[in-house]
């Protein structure tokens, strides 16, 4: 019997994780599916951005990573990141977005104010910041002390990105507005949210399709169901862009 057609998903990170997020799933894939996780620049073996950077700059230094040929997955920060990029380089087979809003912050999630005192707090004590961030979003997952304990398991005590990486990752965050992007993207876009997200504002929910039992880690708490979800919406998207 013939091997049905491969979508090949290029998995992208959120804000201080990196691609070692993704290890959860690697047993979970239908054999439909060739996924990558790759690191954004300054995260594992990646090298850093300088400071500052633009978005240019980094589609420059992604361009190799995101091919048009495959589909990016990008989860929070690198929902955000994979959406902006859409402006810089070739338009890929489709973009499905996890976790992810037209923008982080919102007056009915994560407001303003929060994440301006967020990143007062990174300012100070940006290891313990970081790790109160692993805590705050695994809170929407089932067992949420599992979930936590799962991500330092994954990723140690320490982020494998510096400060400035971490610094410009929050300036992203703070500055990214991607409603006008989304609304004329170039490719077919899905969007998947967890039901008990604590990260997510409702109205990004309503435009999304729900990942039950899942908070903001899907990949920890629902492995299988988030490959089969992420299988099923390539297929889709390979199919609307043939």
């Amino acid at each position: 019997m013939p091997r049905p057609p491969s979508q090949r998903l290029v998995l992208l990170s959120g804000w201080g994780i990196d691609q070692r997020i993704w290890q959860p799933l690697e047993s979970c894939w239908p054999a439909s599916v060739e996924a990558h996780a790759v690191d954004w620049p300054g995260y594992g073996d990646m090298p850093a951005l300088p400071d500052n950077a633009t978005l240019d700059q980094l589609a420059s230094t992604m361009a190799e990573q995101l091919p048009i040929d495959a589909i990016w997955v990008g989860w929070s920060l690198g929902g955000l990141l994979a959406t902006a990029l859409l402006d810089y380089l070739p338009a890929p087979r489709g973009l499905i977005l996890i976790g992810t809003g037209e923008r982080f912050y919102s007056d009915d999630g994560v407001t303003w104010s929060e994440l301006a005192s967020f990143r007062r707090a990174f300012s100070r004590e940006p290891h313990a910041t970081w790790r109160h961030f692993l805590r705050w979003q695994a809170q929407g997952e089932p067992n949420a002390r599992q979930a936590h304990r799962q991500l330092q398991a994954l990723l140690g005590d320490t982020p494998s990105a510096n400060h400035s990486t971490l610094a410009q990752g929050l300036n992203w965050l703070a500055t990214l507005d991607n409603g006008q992007r989304l609304h004329n993207a170039p490719c077919p876009v899905t969007r998947l949210i967890g039901e008990h997200d604590p990260l997510v504002s409702t109205s990004a929910r309503d435009k999304a399709a729900t990942l039950a039992k899942a908070g903001h880690c899907p990949m920890l708490s629902q492995p299988v169901q988030l490959a089969e979800s992420l299988a099923a919406q390539a297929a889709l998207a390979v199919k609307e862009r043939a």
